[in-house]
Order: structure tokens, then sequence, then C-alpha cells
């Protein structure tokens, strides 16, 4: 699936925001304890709806069944201005009890209806795990797997068999794991050596 660039920034914010709910300091997961503390504070974030509708539509997670994915699909693919309205998504989108009384909250808001699509939306790629491949954690476990069948690599050289080459040296891969390590970097993980 194809994401817009819209829901391609704000799928691993999502996923971000709730990979920081998710454990204490000790490590001990506490994300539905900071879910309802989140919830509890959504009328407090109502200005930030439109500028960060990730920070607060985390706390719709785990509160929206979808009835027909492929809607959801679709919408993943469009920008803000070619959203359908809440009430038209609605029919594809059943809400839990609190989530229905949350959601009436936020629909108060002029910026109400595009925040609810965009939360629904958020979650189902959350759900659907179409965004799990860049969250953090899964970048790490990534990196782990890479070191592990690096070490049991160790001695080998890289034969590129695309081009029938077989060079030693794979020079697209380096720049692909210099880039990868750049990134990173910047976002606050030390370097590997």
């Amino acid at each position: 699936m194809k994401l817009s660039q819209f829901f391609e920034a704000l799928a691993s914010a999502y996923d971000a925001e709730l990979e920081d709910l998710r454990s204490d300091s000790e490590g001990n997961d506490i994300l539905r304890k900071r879910l309802m503390t989140k919830r509890g504070e959504v009328p407090l974030l109502l200005p930030m709806l439109k500028s960060n509708p990730e920070m607060i539509a985390v706390a719709f997670h785990g509160g929206m069944k979808f009835l027909n994915p492929l809607v959801l699909e679709v919408l993943a693919s469009k920008e803000p201005n070619r959203f359908p309205s809440w009430k038209e998504l609605k029919s594809s989108v059943v809400l839990e009890a609190w989530a229905e009384k949350l959601s009436a909250i936020v629909l108060d808001n002029v910026d109400g209806d595009q925040f609810m699509v965009t939360a629904a939306c958020l979650e189902y790629l959350n759900k659907s795990g179409k965004s799990r491949a860049n969250s953090p954690s899964n970048v790490e476990e990534h990196e782990e797997e890479d070191e592990d069948d690096s070490e049991a690599n160790e001695g080998r050289y890289h034969v590129d068999t695309r081009n029938g080459s077989g060079d030693e040296y794979d020079e697209d891969q380096q720049d692909l794991e210099e880039a990868g390590a750049d990134w990173l970097v910047e976002q606050g993980f030390d370097r590997k050596d």
C-alpha cells in the first residue's frame, strides 16, 4: 500500500508516541495506564488537533474496529484536502463506547472532523502492521538481526547476483548502510562501529 506524504510522516510518529507511552523508566509495561491518563487530557489537548494529531490520536488506541479495511487503505493514500468527512468514514469504523464519548468532545472542535478521520487511519495503520516496519522498536530488532547475520557470515564476501559481477565489495550496500547509520544517529542512537 502506498501512503500519502501526510500519513507517511504521521504513521511513524504515531507508532513512536505509542512506544513512548508503553513503558516506564524501569521497563514496566504501563501503556494502559498512560492511555487512560491521555484520554483524560484530551480536552486540554484540543488546540493541537491539527498541528500534532498523532499526540492526541493515541488516546483512541484500542477503541476502533474496522469493518471495511479497503476504505481505510484508500484513505491512507490521500492527503487531508481529499479526506472524506467523519460521517462518511464512520460507516466503516465502529467506536467502543468510551471512544464514542471521547469523539463527541473532539468533534465539537472546528478541526475535529479531520482529526477523527486522521485518528482512524493512524489506528488502522498501526493495527494492520503497515507502519510497524518504521516503528523504533522494530528498527532495533532488525539491527540486532543484522548484527547476528554479519557475525554468522564473518569472513565471507557479498556476491552481487543481479548483474553477475561477483564483486566482493558492494558499493550500493555500503552507501545504504552508511545512510541508515546516519539516520539512526540523527534519531539519537549511538553509531555502531
